[in-house]
Formats: C-alpha cells, structure tokens, sequence
C-alpha cells in the first residue's frame, strides 16, 4: 500500500502510444525540467511531515529520457531525505532501456504497466504493435530486477472476453490488477469505450468468484483491497478513501492538480509549487472546494449505506467526468462497488455464521446459484491470504 501522502510527477502528457480509450495524452504536452523538480522538492519540503510516496505518471513519463531520472531521483531523495521517500513508476514500457533500467533499479522503483489481455485483445484496443513493444520494455525491465505489475483495463468491448483475459494472466503467473475504462472530461464521446457501473459490478464478482475458488493459481489486487477494505473498515485504496489533502498531482508546467487525472485542466488547478502553497492554500482554491464539496455530498447521499466507512462514495473524479466537471452524485460505479461489497460482507457474514460447516442461507442459494454440487471455496482463504502478506 502507497503512503496517504501521495504526490504524482507527470513529466509529460505526451504519449508514444495511442489506445483507443485513452484521453489523458497530449502530443503538445512539453517535457517537465529539472528547474522543476527543484521547486517541487522546495515546495515538499516544509509542506508535509510524514512519509511520502512519489509516482511519476504520464502520458509517459519515459518520454523525459534517462538523463532527466538522473538528475531528478537523487534531487527528491536527498531534498525530501526527512519525509523518507519512496518511488513509483507507471509505463507502458515501450521507452525502456538498460541505462534507464540501471537508473530505476538504483532506487528500487517497482512499475506498473498496462496490458489488457492476450495480444489479440489488447491490441484490438491499445493498437496494433502495442503488446509486442510492452513486452520487449518488460524483459529489460526484469533483467535489471525490476518489479512490474499490469493494470488490465476492461472496456465494454472487453468485459465479454473476461474469462480468457484471467485465464492470460493466471498461465503468466502475474498478479493482476484491473480497471475500468471511465469517461473523461477531454472526451467529446466520453461513454464510447466506458465499461458501464452495472457490468463493472458484475466483472467485479466474477473476479471475486474466481479468486474464491483457487486464490494460490492468481493474485487478484482488487479484491484483496475490497475484502480488506470490508474486514478492517477502511479504505485501502485512493477509490475508497478521502484522498483530498493527502493526493495531489504536479503537471509538466509546476501546476499542482488534486490526482493525475486532472492535469492540464485549468479548471482544476490549485496553485503552482513556485508559489510553496500550503495545505490550506490548495483547499481553499476554487478546485479544492469542489472536492470537499463532493466529500459533503458523500456524506450527505451515502449516510445510511453500510459500506460508506470503506467506500467513501467512490473517486470523486469518476463522479464528476459524466456531468461536465459538474458534482451531481456520487461515483456512478457505486452500483458496482456495492454489489461486489455486498457479496464479500454476506460471504463472510456466512462462513461465520456457519461455524459448524452447515452452510448459511447465503452460501446455500450461492452454491444453487453455481450449480448442483458445486462446493465453494471458502472466502476465508482469500483473508487469511491477505493476513500473511
């Protein structure tokens, strides 16, 4: 799990790759300098005093080059020595090389990459070539022992082939991490690709089912983080917790956004790290208090909901991209969260209930529900799993 400090480093929104889905690249995006990184470590350095995570997002952020890691490593590590930093990086990998690779090792920096499936799959939505390139950026990444993880995201084109994506990632031996294709304020089409609130629910599920039934064969982060997120109460999560004043975004320019999702809209700006805001300066923007004025609509709407303590109604960006940037809800995927929450609490609120092995009610229309003599794992295996990371 990421520190609840978390900055994100967008060093460019520039992108080499053009997925079908995908609205946050821009070709004329310039590259972040080094001048820059110097005013963020300025602006961190009295802004926070506990542990902080640092993500270099994009676009692509490998679009910078290896001399800009070079250079902006060391700056953050030794400027930001107090806060005791940790690193990220999130690339499709097509940029990688062994003198970048050599530079991220340095400072352990685990990755996460993006693969949608078998080639065929995740070509038909990231493009032709696409899957054979982040292959390539992956074996140099592991020669250099670096950790990769894949974000598969699920369109509505996807969801129908789910059981062949698992299967990819299970024959792999990869963990996987999934996501939902979402509309977004750039986007003059933004539901074209959108993998709807109620299939979202319904994949969630079918991953949970999957997970239940054999969780040593594939690592489901997902749904780690939900049963997590149900058996201590709490978020583990940027999606399921309160990440304003804890998550902020600084784009190529210096400006600082509340998530990467945001950068580049000026309506989302908070506030520039050569101006050193402070928290305070950052919530009382104008994009500060549209955030918190979703917090309040959270608690207003999700009040009597059994799982708003480890939901918290969603990403607030979510729940503002279909209206325009106007806060009218809550996450509209609160149809799937509550679904495959609802599942989880009456999975467990079973296996406990059944302490002498007679299935509870629940388990009983579960197993009719998965076929005559089916008997189900217990999803039990999956918390103890959890317990013993």
């Amino acid at each position: 799990m990421k520190s609840p400090f978390h900055i994100m480093i967008i060093p460019t929104l520039g992108c080499p790759s053009r997925c079908s889905y995908c609205w946050s690249s821009d070709a004329k995006s310039p590259v972040m300098t080094i001048d820059t990184i110097r005013e963020i470590v300025e602006w961190l350095r009295d802004f926070r005093n506990d542990q902080v995570t640092i993500t270099f997002h994009g676009g692509e952020p490998l679009l910078a080059g290896a001399e800009y890691f070079r250079e902006a490593l060391p700056l953050l590590a030794e400027g930001l020595s107090h806060l005791h930093p940790t690193f990220a990086l999130q690339s499709n990998l097509w940029l990688m090389t062994p003198e970048i690779a050599d530079i991220l090792a340095e400072y352990h920096i685990p990755i996460g990459s993006s693969l949608d499936g078998p080639r065929e799959i995740n070509d038909q939505q990231r493009g032709k070539g696409y899957f054979d390139r982040t292959m390539r950026g992956y074996e140099v990444a592991r020669e250099h022992d670096l950790a990769v993880s894949f974000i598969c995201t699920f369109t509505a084109g996807s969801y129908a082939f789910r059981e062949e994506i698992v299967a990819f990632f299970r024959e792999k031996g990869w963990n996987m991490k999934i996501h939902p294709a979402l509309p977004s304020l750039r986007s003059h089409d933004p539901a074209v690709w959108a993998l709807s609130p109620a299939d979202y629910g319904d994949l969630l599920v079918f991953l949970l089912n999957m997970y239940q039934d054999d969780p040593e064969s594939i690592e489901i982060m997902n749904v780690n983080d939900l049963v997590k997120g149900v058996m201590i109460r709490q978020g583990t999560v940027c999606t399921f917790v309160d990440c304003m004043d804890s998550t902020y975004a600084v784009g190529p320019d210096g400006r600082i956004y509340p998530c990467y999702r945001f950068v580049g809209i000026d309506e989302y700006t908070m506030g520039h790290v050569s101006t050193r805001p402070c928290t305070e300066d950052l919530k009382n923007s104008d994009a500060g208090q549209r955030l918190q004025a979703f917090k309040q609509r959270v608690d207003s709407e999700c009040s009597g909901c059994r799982h708003i303590r480890y939901c918290r109604g969603g990403c607030p960006y979510n729940a503002i991209a279909p209206s325009g940037g106007e806060i009218n809800g809550i996450d509209p995927h609160c149809i799937a969260y509550r679904h495959v929450l609802d599942e989880i609490t009456n999975r467990i609120d079973g296996e406990m209930y059944s302490s002498c092995m007679i299935p509870s009610p629940f388990q009983m229309s579960s197993m009719q529900k998965r076929g005559k003599g089916y008997k189900k794992s217990s999803i039990m295996n999956i918390v103890s799993k959890i317990v013993m990371r």
